[in-house]
């Protein structure tokens, strides 16, 4: 029996959810990508961490990290390829509670609010 999966610990989710081809009438059914697989290209494209840093972040492996940016490209290239529409939903994460000790993208917004609250109180 396969182990469960873990959720993937995500600091926030994407602002814009589906991305849409410039100039197609009839574009084909969307590429799905996982909240997950954002977080991934999020953490190791945009803010530059390692798959080991981003294994750490979203309390993961790092072997699990690589399978879940791999995926992501994937998906990625076949919708720019293919000019197809692009959704982002899904996968297994949990949101950050702003609980957090350490947050890797440095700090999500509500632990920086809480944080910042907790300032102007001393």
């Amino acid at each position: 029996m396969p182990r469960p999966r873990k959720c993937r610990h995500v600091c926030r989710l994407p602002g814009v959810l589906e991305f849409l081809p410039a100039g197609c009438s009839a574009p084909g059914p969307p590429v799905i990508l996982t909240v997950d697989e954002y977080e991934a290209i999020r953490l190791i494209d945009k803010e530059n961490f390692s798959q080991e840093e981003c294994g750490i972040y979203m309390k993961i492996a790092r072997t699990t990290v690589q399978q879940i940016y791999t995926s992501a490209r994937k998906k990625l290239a076949q919708a720019l390829v293919e000019g197809l529409p692009l959704k982002i939903e899904g996968g297994d994460y949990r949101l950050c509670d702003g609980a957090e000790e350490f947050c890797g993208c440095g700090g999500c917004r509500r632990h920086r609010a809480k944080c910042q609250n907790r300032d102007k109180e001393e």
